[in-house]
């Protein structure tokens, strides 16, 4: 997917990545052998427990968090276990006018207002593998210039894999369709229950520019958790009495 730069460090993590030297802190299944994968068929944003709509500019979108591997095991590499909460999210564009996320800003705002977001490759990459060699080895150049930074290989082709398969195919989302992707937050330094009293802030989503150039900024979304974790609870069985 092609995404700029100043989206990636917002939005949906598709830069060039790392790829440590060092042996990886858990084992990992070999790609060459790895298997098609695939998430669950996306359904229309008010179709989830977790919406805001705005009729009046006919788009909806939704936030569907996974907080149990179990739940999301189609990707290749153990995100949950460390410390990243995946969220799918989903645009359903139901006006006659494209709409555009390459200024998009989606955050997540944790109880105490503590403000995450979207993990880029890097923070992925540095989190699910060993530190060192991460940064690089710097190389000095003739002052006034700065150093450079040289990494040693490319990012691991997992990494990649599930950016393709599971991430944002696009940043337009078209009229009279739906887009979705997953995104990963960094939870790990919030409570036990990062997503009680939590949401998912959306900002800067415009329409397409007409041929005069303009564009309109779609009001931001807000989007609680608390109506996907009531819905989670509505689901389980209740215990048997005695």
């Amino acid at each position: 997917m092609i995404i700029n730069l100043a989206m990636k460090s917002h939005l949906i993590p598709k830069i060039p990545l790392l790829l440590v030297t060092t042996t990886c802190i858990f084992a990992v299944t070999s790609f060459a052998s790895d298997k098609p994968r695939k998430a669950p068929p996306v359904k229309p944003a008010n179709q989830y427990a977790a919406f805001d709509a705005h009729p009046k500019e006919q788009v909806t979108v939704a936030a569907e968090p996974c907080d149990d591997s179990k739940d999301c095991d189609f990707f290749r590499l153990p995100y949950i276990q460390h410390g990243f909460i995946p969220i799918r999210v989903i645009f359903t564009n139901d006006s006659d006018s494209a709409l555009s996320l390459d200024e998009a800003r989606m955050q997540f705002i944790s109880i105490n207002n503590d403000k995450v977001p979207a993990a880029t490759d890097d923070d992925i990459q540095r989190r699910l593998f060993s530190t060192k060699g991460a940064a690089g080895k710097k190389y000095p150049l003739p002052l006034p210039l700065p150093p450079i930074t040289v990494h040693d290989k490319p990012v691991d082709k997992q990494i990649t894999a599930d950016e393709d398969d599971f991430g944002f195919k696009s940043t337009t989302v078209n009229a009279h369709s739906t887009l979705a992707g997953y995104l990963f937050y960094d939870v790990r330094q919030l409570n036990d229950q990062p997503l009680r009293g939590a949401e998912l802030y959306i900002k800067m989503v415009n329409t397409l520019p007409d041929k005069d150039g303009n564009k309109k900024q779609i009001f931001d979304f807000n989007i609680p958790f608390d109506k996907w974790l009531a819905a989670q609870s509505a689901q389980k069985p209740t215990a048997p009495s005695q």
